[in-house]
């Protein structure tokens, strides 16, 4: 019995770790600074939707219905699996789904005059969470680890994957609140502020790749990293989380006040 029970708690640690992006405090930065930069009537169309929920508090809803088998078919929005010498759109598509096919449905339904407000809710609550999957470098990874998770590195001394670090434990070891570290991000000047809002979806992807490529080639499986590690990426952290946060701004922005 004690065998069977290892196993079962086994297989449930390992779909933990391979279900997360970005963990609860990312996906929480990225609503919370897309909030602070909804206009006025977009933020009233957004509460009205979400019933007065914000959005750093539907991020993690993706994540959350996983447990519920209604809803497994969407598990490879989650991510995208590239080549890393292959652009999106080279390569033939997971004809199961990936997240930019998740971003751009859920903006279809959004869009959309005859959607209802029930799926026009479910959808955003998705676009909140799959925007910020886009940006975290290791959903676009290599299919053949696993985008990572197949990696195994030890962070502070404990067995962690290199997907797992990059989603979480490079956060959680700031030990800074959402609401902390969302006011803590880059500051970019008005100029750069407007690239980064009006970039194109596929070149979120393409950022996030660029940033995959040189993670793989600077750590070797079981590698231990520490504080040299976290003070060398950390800003990139940051960095992504800030952009996610201001180009959901600007496609919310755009659906419901253009």
């Amino acid at each position: 019995m004690k065998y069977y029970l290892g196993i079962v708690l086994f297989i449930a640690s390992t779909l933990s770790l391979m279900a997360a992006d970005w963990g609860k405090t990312g996906h929480r930065v990225i609503g919370l600074v897309a909030q602070q930069h909804l206009t006025p009537k977009t933020a009233q169309a957004v509460s009205a939707l979400l019933e007065g929920q914000s959005l750093a508090f539907v991020s993690t809803y993706a994540d959350e219905i996983r447990s519920d088998s209604r809803y497994r078919h969407f598990a490879p929005w989650h991510y995208v699996n590239l080549p890393l010498d292959k652009k999106y759109g080279e390569v033939p598509p997971n004809p199961k789904g990936d997240v930019i096919h998740a971003i751009k449905t859920c903006l279809g339904v959004l869009k959309s005059p005859d959607a209802n407000n029930e799926d026009k809710a479910f959808h955003l609550r998705m676009l909140v969470h799959f925007v910020g999957d886009l940006h975290q470098p290791m959903h676009v990874g290599r299919a053949e680890d696993k985008g990572g998770n197949d990696i195994a590195v030890y962070w502070f001394g404990k067995k962690s994957n290199l997907h797992r670090l990059w989603d979480s434990d490079l956060i959680d070891h700031y030990q800074m609140s959402y609401t902390e570290l969302a006011q803590n991000l880059p500051n970019y000047g008005q100029d750069q502020h407007k690239d980064i809002a009006q970039a194109p979806l596929l070149s979120w992807a393409e950022e996030s790749q660029k940033h995959a490529k040189h993670i793989y080639a600077q750590t070797e499986p079981n590698q231990r990293l520490g504080y040299k590690y976290h003070y060398q990426y950390f800003g990139i952290v940051r960095d992504r989380l800030h952009k996610a946060g201001l180009r959901l701004a600007a496609v919310l922005n755009q659906i419901f006040d253009s």
